[in-house]
């Protein structure tokens, strides 16, 4: 076909930016152009497809159709397949893979469709030349997309040969990352570009991985978004042509080199976290693009307009946390009201834009939006909002409403500063002994205001706040306003992010509740206690993996373990079973019935360069596999739970009433020299005098409690056991 004869294309791209994509196509040749859901039908020569995917900034995939296959089960597939010219696109020396989309009554699998195209493609090739290309998922010369619908298959080269979201200069994000070209259409919908050429800043206050940043800098300086891409799915086609496409590339390369000598706009971005700015930093360093886009570490509380930037024109945009992922939405929503009111007091007369996913979050901004447009993230259905900052008005709130934690002004409730006042006050208290100790997870805060009934603890830079039920004579709205203080005082206090800060409600539990699953996040990170590095998840589960008022108990055991046999009985996720490992212990063994925690300790084992060879696990009743068990320990530690009524056992666990025979059993397993550590967190728990008489029973609960629990010495309670004699 000549290099000048129209093809038919397809582009897709996010839904919700199907009107935008068929403009830029029409801007870069095409002839005729029609949008549908999640994509543009368009028409052109080979030389618009190259264009297009060189310099689409919206666009996921530019796919060339090959055939229309009038099929609708995979047998017949496969025998359209069979006719098509396949010594035209690829030969079979090559490699390929294929993407497979949709599904009907005789195609219930994506998987299998992918599976049968792919034979169809080999055996075609084993047929009439006795060689067949092999299949590459991870980099193929080429890639293929066959799409099922109603009316049969399409069959499509993947000009781009992965999606052309990714621009090449982003190897790091933070949470929840805003895509290339979702954050490209957000510029667009808000005539950034307009706003460029007439002298107009950018700035995001909350710019993450500096994305949209990056976009508009891009934009601004007429940089081509597959400029920097290491390779385009064309380039191994056999009807691609390299001087066309050497000629399209290196007038992008001078017509960015050029804009490059021009002044271009202001461009600045502004995020509470600092490990996210050095990500930024990271990614503007890597698009070359240092002396046009700065980023800094400033929380949105101390955002002001920059004093070199008079100018009556400008876009501030942005793409605030919102859902579960990165923060609580009752926190959130003074985000955005501080979002308001910052962008209204400090940009007058400039243009917004905030771009979320959640509508009543957008509404607590308290500014009214002149414009509105939905998008897709993926599958999750957003909103943009735009803001003419020179007529608009923070909304009062509404009769009845509770006032607010934070006030006009970004200044905090008379409540919030008061909390604010203890958390400083006891991050000042506790900061000589973490410094000395090394201590990267303590308990902040545990109630010290009753009215304000929470436990605050902190885990390197993340922060876990569990709210405590509150009391049936509490009134409800009271104890929301306080959490709501608590929620709006706490970035400031400790300087983190609202992302950062994970809140869960801790009612009182029964059975195995506090181990029930709350969400599925499944995000891990890594602490660091004494020697270990140990993996908590903040967000999953009522507790988090790791109990931090056993701290001084795991590395007592770190310290003893020496050349010893440690079994830990209940070990939960196993972090003591680590100290000990870590200590030198001859071996040790953790007895639990949770499948989830013995995953999680073996991670933990791992993650320690631990194996399991003299690291033993055993999934087991505690009580049973003390009965059955033959071996003997130098040192044993003994934290059942308070009460369990789990349904993998026969009958119910009460510690106070079940602790006796428990504590035979388990000191029949002690070598005679040995030593016991018994705990637990039953509130007003008695060991019986039996026990006492029948073994020495040392309590050390005050030389288990460090600074941080010495206000709450009721946490638990702890003995060291040993035979008498």
């Amino acid at each position: 076909m000549s290099i000048t004869a129209p093809r038919q294309w397809f582009a897709t791209c996010p839904k919700g930016i199907e009107g935008l994509l068929l403009d830029e196509l029409k801007s870069l040749g095409a002839i005729t152009a029609r949008e549908t859901v999640a994509g543009v039908h368009f028409d052109g020569p080979l030389a618009l497809g190259y264009r297009a995917c060189l310099w689409s900034r919206l666009a996921n995939r530019i796919l060339l159709p090959l055939a229309r296959i009038e099929a609708q089960d995979a047998d017949e597939l496969y025998r359209g397949l069979m006719t098509v010219a396949w010594d035209e696109v690829l030969g079979p020396e090559q490699t390929f893979t294929i993407d497979f989309t949709g599904e009907n009554a005789h195609i219930r699998n994506t998987q299998f469709g992918a599976q049968r195209c792919k034979d169809a493609i080999v055996d075609w090739f084993q047929q009439r030349t006795g060689q067949r290309p092999s299949v590459d998922r991870k980099d193929p010369d080429l890639r293929f997309n066959v799409r099922l619908s109603r009316h049969g298959f399409l069959l499509a080269l993947d000009m781009s040969g992965g999606s052309l979201h990714r621009r090449n200069y982003r190897l790091q994000a933070g949470a929840a990352p805003l895509k290339e070209n979702l954050a490209a259409a957000v510029l667009l919908r808000a005539d950034w570009p307009g706003m460029a050429a007439r002298g107009g800043a950018l700035i995001d206050p909350m710019c993450g991985s500096g994305t949209l940043l990056l976009e508009g800098a891009m934009m601004a300086a007429d940089i081509a978004p597959g400029l920097h891409r290491p390779r385009f799915g064309f380039e191994r086609w056999r009807d691609h042509n390299p001087l066309q496409w050497q000629a399209l590339l290196a007038d992008a390369q001078g017509r960015a080199a050029r804009s490059r000598q021009l002044q271009l706009p202001e461009i600045r971005g502004y995020d509470a976290d600092p490990k996210v700015v050095r990500m930024a930093q990271e990614n503007i360093a890597r698009a070359g693009l240092e002396s046009v886009v700065r980023v800094s570490c400033k929380p949105l509380s101390e955002l002001q307009k920059p004093s070199h930037m008079p100018l009556p024109q400008g876009l501030l945009v942005c793409n605030p946390p919102y859902g579960e992922r990165l923060g609580e939405k009752a926190s959130l929503r003074y985000l955005y009201r501080q979002l308001g009111e910052t962008m209204l007091r400090e940009f007058p007369g400039w243009q917004a834009a905030v771009f979320t996913a959640d509508n009543d979050l957008a509404r607590a901004t308290g500014l009214r939006s002149h414009k509105q447009y939905k998008l897709w993230n993926g599958a999750l259905e957003t909103t943009l909002l735009l803001f003419d900052l020179a007529n608009n008005r923070l909304s009062e709130p509404k009769s009845g409403e509770r006032q607010p934690a934070i006030l006009p002004g970004g200044e905090l409730s008379a409540g919030a500063q008061m909390f604010a006042n203890r958390v400083r006050k006891n991050r000042r208290r506790l900061s000589g002994w973490v410094r000395r100790e090394g201590v990267s997870c303590y308990r902040l805060y545990d109630a010290d205001m009753p009215e304000y009934a929470v436990a605050i603890d902190i885990y390197g830079e993340q922060v876990h706040v569990a709210e405590y039920q509150a009391p049936s004579g509490v009134d409800p709205e009271a104890a929301a306003t306080r959490l709501q203080e608590v929620q709006a005082a706490l970035p400031e206090a400790l300087a983190v992010a609202p992302g950062n800060i994970v809140y869960k409600t801790r009612q009182r539990q029964r059975g195995d509740e506090q181990y029930r699953k709350q969400g599925d996040s499944g995000e891990m990170h890594t602490v660091t206690e004494g020697r270990a590095q140990l993996l908590v998840n903040l967000r999953d589960y009522l507790d988090t993996g790791l109990f931090l008022d056993h701290r001084p108990l795991r590395l007592r055991l770190a310290a003893e373990a020496e050349g010893q046999d440690f079994l830990n009985l209940y070990c939960y996720t196993g972090t003591a079973t680590v100290h000990a490992a870590l200590g030198g212990a001859r071996s040790t063994t953790s007895v639990d019935l949770s499948n989830t925690y013995l995953g999680w300790l073996r991670k933990n084992l791992a993650h320690n360069g631990l194996d399991e060879s003299r690291n033993l696990i055993h999934r087991a009743d505690c009580q049973q596999w003390l009965h059955t068990c033959e071996q003997q320990f130098d040192l044993i530690l003994l934290d059942p739970p308070s009460f369990s009524n789990s349904k993998k056992l026969d009958d119910a666990f009460d510690v106070q009433r079940d602790h006796v025979p428990l504590l035979h059993a388990a000191m029949a397993r002690l070598r005679p020299a040995g030593v016991l550590y018994f705990s637990t967190n039953r509130r007003g728990f008695k060991l019986d005098e039996e026990v006492q008489e029948t073994y020495s029973c040392e309590n050390i609960t005050r030389e288990t409690l460090d600074p941080d629990f010495q206000r709450n010495a009721r946490i638990h309670l702890c003995w060291r056991v040993t035979r008498l004699g």
